[in-house]
This record gives structure tokens, sequence and C-alpha cells, in this order.
């Protein structure tokens, strides 16, 4: 009987390379290109990707600020009372003008969904 020890179970036996004719035609050639593997790939196809995004965001922030003029648009503010419609506050300052585009210019100044007011609320009206 034999005795095996441990190194003898992790250590595989060594074997010589044989040249195969198919490696050894192929003549080694200088700056091949390089290869990948996929994890490889995949690590370049996400960072150029992130690469366009923050091209993106960066064109993206120069075009907004192109969209809004040097002065801002002279408002006051108004303080919405009980009973107080939004109606009633885009005829005043429509000065008899369209009163349905006020409605909308105002909504848009201050970010409204909607139509509806609360008491206390406050706005922005232009003059």
């Amino acid at each position: 009987m034999s005795t095996m020890t441990l190194d003898q179970l992790l250590d595989s036996p060594r074997r010589t390379p044989r040249p195969d004719s198919a490696q050894a035609a192929r003549p080694i050639r200088q700056g091949a290109a390089v290869r990948l593997t996929r994890r490889g790939r995949v690590v370049v196809f996400v960072a150029a990707l992130l690469v366009l995004l923050g091209l993106g965001l960066l064109i993206s922030n120069g075009a907004g600020a192109a969209l809004h003029s040097g002065t801002p648009e002279a408002t006051h503010s108004v303080v919405v009372a009980p009973g107080d419609t939004l109606w009633d506050l885009a005829s005043k300052a429509a000065h008899g003008g369209d009163v349905r585009a006020m409605i909308d210019h105002i909504e848009q100044i201050n970010g409204l969904s909607g139509v509806s007011l609360s008491a206390g609320q406050t706005l922005r009206i232009p003059d």
C-alpha cells in the first residue's frame, strides 16, 4: 500500500506543449490587434455610453441657456383671497386683451397644473 500526500493530489502532471503545425506556421506579427474578453467589451461599451451621455448633458446645458432671454419678465406678486379665480386675476392683468392667453401665461410662470387656486397662495402676475 502506498501513501499519497496532499501536494501530490494538487499538483497536475506537467506536460510539455507539442508544437502545433498551425501555430508553428503562423508568423508573429508586430503590433497585433488587442483582443478583448467579453467583460472587456462590456466595459468599453459602458465607458463609451458614459462619454456620450456626458457630452449630451454638456451640449444640452448650453442649449437651455440660449432659450431664455437676458432680461426677466416684469411681474408682481398677488396673494389669492377667498373667492378669487384665475379668470378674475387674468382679466385684470390682460388689460382688455385675451384673457385665455393670460391664464395660460400665468399658469406657465407659476408652474400651475390647472386653474384651481387656494386662498393664501402667492402668484406671480405679469405687469
